[in-house]
């Protein structure tokens, strides 16, 4: 707590995060587990175009200069408190026991004294580093203390500034042509009203416009689950893709088994996710043509299929389903489809959004001429929700797109925060140069251990990078005694997700870290 205090006193003194904020975790003095400057080397080699416009100060100026192992992970303590919690939570899928007031910045801690680089940051939810201290600012204000306490019903009862709240935030970062936002909860809820969304439109479509009734035979079947009330619609969704895990979204998602066994599922199609060959630049013929049959599968379910498609949904980088990567002209030629198909087009960016891929939005790097018809966030937002431009995507009438909180006034104060910081340290630009500098550093190590690091994919898409490794759980398992803290995804990818605050100087202890990895598996 002396950390939070000595961080919100420096920021309301000066106005902005222009001093060191000292952190518990300095008084370690940590030294870098990772002294070899070979990788180090390749890196710069590799990179030697990369010259980043940005500081390398740190943002985090008392940050650990590197990650201390000092037991085994879980070690003892943490052991103790992970069984005194799986009495009454399960804990299967636990990855480490965490020490939230012991983390600061990229560095994550737990109860052992253990002090890892958290290049997965909460599954890519960590926007500007733990126990940010302009985070915390907005944390203790009065303004963040009425909303908590006081948490409105919004769509009944929202509260005055709730306009304000979202024009300088949520709506300032909107997507080109979108301009208004239905607010949610996570990032399957937020996929989910945006599903009802387009459904509602669908048939408000074909019904003649927003100002034709229902009929009775509608409102009465709708009671039973039966058409024309319940209408037999479908949202198309694409092979390994992952949208959520609620019953709707569960229909769309296609990553794994595990999240959807003995759930009953929507009767809705899916399309074929293009499965690129790398390098790119090797298979580029051969990539193309799988992408123009992938467009042609997707248009053809489309029309065909026997439960009318009424909207697609797609990540811009396929996540959970293993890092998977399609060309900014894959995504433009899905545009085309949908518009000529009379199909909306909800671009799933709960995990890609918010800076990571060195744009703020991953769907900027497609140039469309044409927006998206919804986007829907969540993650590094703290929030969640869709953005939209279309008035016609309003339901017609009021509760059909409702429920008590409909998203979280305090949730959108930390954003607006969030952005905030985005901004005043530049770190869409810093993301995208620090993830130049990290594939270049990665690239240069596949050559030297190509069975450690194959189909390394990401290039120009900021730290949003993976690669396959054959003994990937083996991988991120030894990755921690090494003081690394990293995900994966898919059957084999390794799949990185630092922070936006993430620099070149973590880069080095990340290579450095990989190099030891290569050597010893």
């Amino acid at each position: 707590m002396a950390t939070f205090l000595r961080a919100s006193s420096n920021l309301r003194s000066l106005g902005r995060l222009a001093a060191p904020v000292r952190s518990p975790l300095r008084s370690y003095a940590i030294r870098t587990l990772a002294t070899s400057t070979e990788p180090r080397k390749a890196a710069a080699a590799a990179a030697q175009s990369y010259e980043s416009p940005l500081s390398e100060t740190p943002y985090f100026a008392d940050e650990p200069v590197g990650p201390r192992v000092v037991t085994p992970i879980p070690g003892p303590k943490s052991q103790k408190a992970i069984e005194e919690l799986h009495k009454v939570f399960d804990t299967r899928s636990l990855n480490m026991m965490a020490n939230y007031q012991q983390s600061y910045g990229n560095y994550i801690a737990d109860l052992d004294g253990n002090v890892l680089l958290d290049v997965y940051a909460q599954i890519a939810s960590i926007p500007v580093g733990y126990s940010n201290p302009a985070l915390l600012l907005a944390a203790q204000s009065p303004e963040m203390a009425s909303a908590l306490i006081n948490r409105p019903a919004l769509g009944n009862f929202p509260q005055h500034d709730w306009a304000s709240i979202l024009e300088t935030g949520v709506l300032r970062v909107a997507p080109k042509g979108l301009d208004q936002v239905f607010t949610a909860m996570a990032g399957s809820d937020a996929n989910e009203t945006a599903y009802k969304a387009a459904f509602m439109w669908k048939r408000q479509q074909e019904r003649g416009g927003p100002h034709v009734e229902f009929t009775e035979e509608e409102t009465l079947s709708a009671m039973t689950n039966q058409m024309p009330g319940s209408p037999q619609m479908s949202i198309l969704s694409f092979k390994t893709g992952f949208h959520g895990r609620l019953f709707g979204s569960l229909s769309t998602t296609r990553s794994k088994p595990i999240h959807k066994l003995d759930i009953p599922a929507f009767d809705w199609p899916q399309a074929p996710f293009p499965v690129l060959k790398y390098p790119l630049e090797q298979y580029a013929a051969e990539n193309a043509a799988e992408e123009k049959r992938c467009l042609e599968e997707t248009e053809d379910i489309i029309k065909n299929y026997h439960n009318k498609v009424a909207a697609i949904v797609i990540e811009p980088i396929q996540s959970e389903g293993g890092d998977n990567h399609a060309s900014p002209e894959f995504f433009r030629g899905l545009r085309e489809i949908t518009r000529r198909n009379e199909v909306l087009m909800i671009v799933d960016e709960v995990q890609t959004g918010v800076g990571a891929t060195g744009k703020f939005w991953a769907h900027d790097h497609w140039n469309l001429q044409d927006p998206p018809d919804m986007v829907t966030f969540s993650k590094k937002a703290q929030t969640a929700g869709y953005y939209f431009g279309n008035p016609d995507l309003r339901p017609n009438k009021p509760y059909r797109q409702f429920n008590t909180w409909m998203g979280d006034p305090a949730r959108a104060i930390l954003f607006r925060a969030i952005i905030q910081e985005i901004e005043r340290l530049n770190l869409v630009a810093n993301t995208a140069n620090v993830g130049d500098y990290l594939f270049a550093g990665i690239q240069a190590l596949a050559q030297k251990y190509p069975d450690h690091f194959q189909n390394l994919r990401g290039k120009g898409q900021g730290t949003f990078i993976a690669f396959d490794n054959p003994k990937r759980d083996q991988f991120l398992a030894k990755a921690k005694t090494l003081g690394i803290n990293i995900g994966g995804s898919g059957a084999s990818a390794v799949r990185l997700r630092p922070m936006l605050i993430f620099q070149k100087h973590h880069a080095d202890i990340l290579l450095d870290a990989f190099e030891k990895l290569a050597r010893s598996l």
